[in-house]
């Protein structure tokens, strides 16, 4: 099966934010990014989604301009990243997985010395400063040392720190590693917010659902290579077609009711019946109508119908072959717990 999907018809090179081909990055005997494409839109949420290693940190610091390639070219908005660093560097926005502020100084402090190496004067950045303490619910430790933050309270003041000046390409690498699943969504609302305010916005992460919330379109990493891209949707339609899930009221029609679905979605393999449920793929949504219809003429009553897409981690068992993290259980990642994850 070939994961690689096909893009549409594009906009125009005006319209790409990043062009990256064949980015290619070795340590030592190490190929940790083997050949890497990527182009992404102007305005638009791209997400990055990789395992451990995969190559997706070391792909963000080579468009960054903070690693050479070794191999192949990237462009920002059509700038160079290798020939023209210096203008990229005036065009992006960096954002990791570590706070990159001074711990002996309070978040005030910290927020108002960058504003004012950004060109900010000490009124403007005083009223930067408060405001983004806000956004990030910060304000009550605004004066507190960095050394008694918490984690998650370390990444909100990174991220507030990358957005004093907002620049037109942000490149977020795990942006809500050790969040609280209430700062999580509000990062969320943040990130979004950027893209609505004018900014593009590269995102890596592990966390399966953020990158079915957050992007426009996903490039999947595995061992330094992209092995698939496109839409949420996409990706998950090049794994399977969704399920129908139906639960009888009488557990004794079930095998009438199987008989029903099998014919009427034409499926005659990969329908399951157990404890009174009954999963059948489902090819042809027009098809449900008359499902419910000959069950209805059946005298077989529905306690429950659902209709399941496949998920995220679906399309990574497949792709990739292994979950999002290497050497684990793949771990649902409908709940709201929030692990910490580095790469």
């Amino acid at each position: 099966m070939n994961h690689i999907l096909k893009r549409g018809t594009g906009p125009g090179n005006g319209d790409w934010a990043v062009e990256a081909s064949g980015l290619v990055k070795a340590f030592g005997d190490n190929r940790a990014v083997d050949g890497v494409n990527l182009n992404v839109q102007t305005g638009t949420i791209y997400g990055v989604l990789g395992p451990n290693g995969a190559g997706k940190t070391t792909t963000i610091r080579m468009l960054a301009t903070l690693l050479r390639p070794d191999a192949g070219s990237a462009r920002i908005f059509g700038h160079d990243v290798v020939k023209e660093s210096q203008v990229v560097r005036q065009l992006i926005g960096v954002t990791g997985q570590y706070a990159s502020v001074d711990e002996s100084l309070s978040a005030t402090e910290n927020l108002i010395i960058f504003s004012r190496l950004l060109g900010l004067g000490r009124a403007e950045a005083r009223r930067k400063a408060a405001d983004l303490l806000e956004e990030f619910g910060l304000t009550e430790a605004a004066k507190r040392p960095l050394k008694n933050f918490s984690g998650g309270m370390r990444r909100r003041l990174d991220l507030a720190a990358s957005l004093i000046a907002q620049p037109p390409l942000i490149f977020l690498d795990e942006p809500t590693t050790g969040l609280d699943p209430r700062t999580r969504t509000q990062m969320w609302d943040t990130i979004r917010r950027l893209v609505k305010t004018g900014s593009t916005v590269l995102l890596t992460t592990q966390y399966l659902d953020e990158a079915d919330q957050l992007a426009d379109r996903i490039a999947v990493i595995d061992r330094g290579r992209v092995v698939a891209e496109g839409t949420v949707d996409e990706l998950k339609a090049s794994v399977g077609t969704s399920s129908l899930q139906l639960r009888v009221q009488n557990q004794q029609a079930i095998k009438e009711a199987r008989q029903i679905v099998e014919q009427v979605l034409k499926v005659r393999s990969n329908v399951s019946a157990e404890a009174g449920k009954i999963t059948a793929p489902m090819a042809d949504a027009d098809l449900v109508t008359d499902l419910l219809v000959a069950l209805r003429a059946a005298g077989i009553h529905l306690a429950e119908m659902s209709v399941q897409k496949p998920t995220l981690d679906e399309v990574f068992l497949t792709i990739t072959g292994h979950g999002v993290k290497e050497n684990e259980s793949m771990k649902s990642q409908k709940s709201n717990v929030v692990e910490e994850v580095r790469v």
